[in-house]
């Protein structure tokens, strides 16, 4: 699978798409879901909810292991994913279209700057992977 090219990333293997006035949508990256597994359940946070930059804000659980999933950059909750609460396998099966899991109003928007972009996340997966 490619690394869409309007999403930033983290190096926990979040991303990040702007969607323009200060709302970006989060989700976890194709490595990630290949690295968890099968996907059988997703926490995600309530709306309302402030999550910042580089804090746990839900949990994947998946046939091997529970995992964290940090915040690619600080703000608001204003809608969650509620599909994978029914469907945490399409985590699995579109990780960067039906699975992404929060949208957020950005405290800074200067935080998605920070985030490497798709060649530059692409170049830590071959670093990582060797």
């Amino acid at each position: 699978m490619s690394i869409p090219k309007d999403c930033r990333y983290t190096k926990d293997h979040e991303w990040a798409k702007s969607e323009g006035s200060g709302k970006y949508v989060f989700g976890i990256t194709n490595y990630a879901q290949t690295e968890l597994g099968d996907v059988v359940f997703v926490d995600l946070p309530e709306i309302g909810k402030t999550v910042k930059k580089g804090e746990s804000f839900g949990t994947v659980e998946s046939v091997k292991a529970v995992s964290e999933i940090y915040a690619p950059i600080s703000g608001k909750v204003v809608e969650i994913n509620s599909n994978l609460q029914s469907a945490p396998e399409k985590v699995n099966s579109s990780p960067y279209e039906d699975a992404w899991m929060i949208r957020v109003e950005a405290v800074d928007e200067s935080e998605g700057s920070q985030l490497m972009d798709a060649g530059q996340y692409e170049s830590y997966l071959n670093e990582i992977s060797k």
